[in-house]
């Protein structure tokens, strides 16, 4: 009898052992506990940031041989020579969770300029060049997995988040179409949208009645938390979601639904 046992491609002999794990945002709210998380499933986390305290908060993660980088990674071509330096210390990079963004909020009529460049810069040009850097690597190795983190703001509009959402459905689309040219390599391409996270800075934005009035918007009462976006951005990261990709997973408790 033939054997019809279903099976997937697994990452490559010699590449990624232990599996070299790209977090940007990796200082503070989801970006930390991804990496946090990451590294306590035994991957090697390089956790880039703006900020110079990722150097810490890489310091802390369980487990060794971590890399934090300090970058700016909006500007020119600074992607690639981060990429190329993982590469060149730690190993090819086999997952990439693009969590590094920024918030400029304002209603349409009066938003900067600055603020609405900043807002694509970050959130959508800095994600599709790191993408795009780690994704050579991935495509010569024939495997790979990257997760894009989006937001509901990527689905329904949200008042004063013109630009926010605009950065955000554009990663959706960055998305499908990196998830199509790479699937055929064993490359993954997935989005993950939440509501609210209650990280600090979450905390601090939606506190009083604010956020109260957001929570009773959300059917099941509560914003999300870090851990729960990060399991979620794990799994997509797995072997066991080979079969998953171009998709944008929302984590709103049901608010897009109603």
């Amino acid at each position: 009898m033939t054997d019809q046992t279903a099976t997937h491609p697994a990452v490559p002999a010699g590449v990624g052992t232990p599996r070299v794990t790209v977090v940007t945002g990796a200082a503070s709210g989801i970006g930390r506990t991804v990496a946090e998380t990451c590294a306590a499933r035994g991957d090697r986390v390089v956790g880039i940031d703006l900020a110079e305290s990722v150097v810490e908060v890489v310091a802390g993660l369980p487990g060794s041989g971590h890399l934090p980088v300090v970058a700016d990674l909006t500007v020119d071509g600074r992607a690639e020579q981060v990429v190329a330096r993982v590469v060149e210390e730690v190993g090819t990079p086999l997952v990439l969770v693009n969590s590094a963004g920024v918030v400029r909020l304002g209603k349409a009529v009066d938003l900067p300029a600055g603020h609405w460049h900043q807002t694509l810069d970050v959130n959508l040009g800095a994600s599709f060049f790191m993408a795009q850097a780690v994704g050579r690597r991935m495509v010569a190795a024939g495997y790979g997995r990257i997760v894009n983190l989006a937001s509901q703001a990527a689905v329904v509009g949200l008042d004063e988040h013109v630009a926010y959402c605009a950065s955000k459905a554009g990663v959706l689309g960055m998305t499908r179409a990196l998830s199509l040219e790479w699937a055929p390599h064993g490359v993954t391409v997935n989005a993950v949208s939440p509501t609210v996270v209650e990280t600090p800075l979450g905390r601090e934005a939606w506190a009083g009645e604010k956020g109260e009035a957001a929570r009773r918007a959300i059917p099941v009462g509560r914003f999300a938390q870090p851990s729960e976006v990060a399991a979620l951005v794990v799994f997509l990261a797995s072997d066991e979601a080979a079969m998953i990709t171009g998709e944008n997973v929302v984590m709103d408790g049901g608010y897009t639904t109603v």
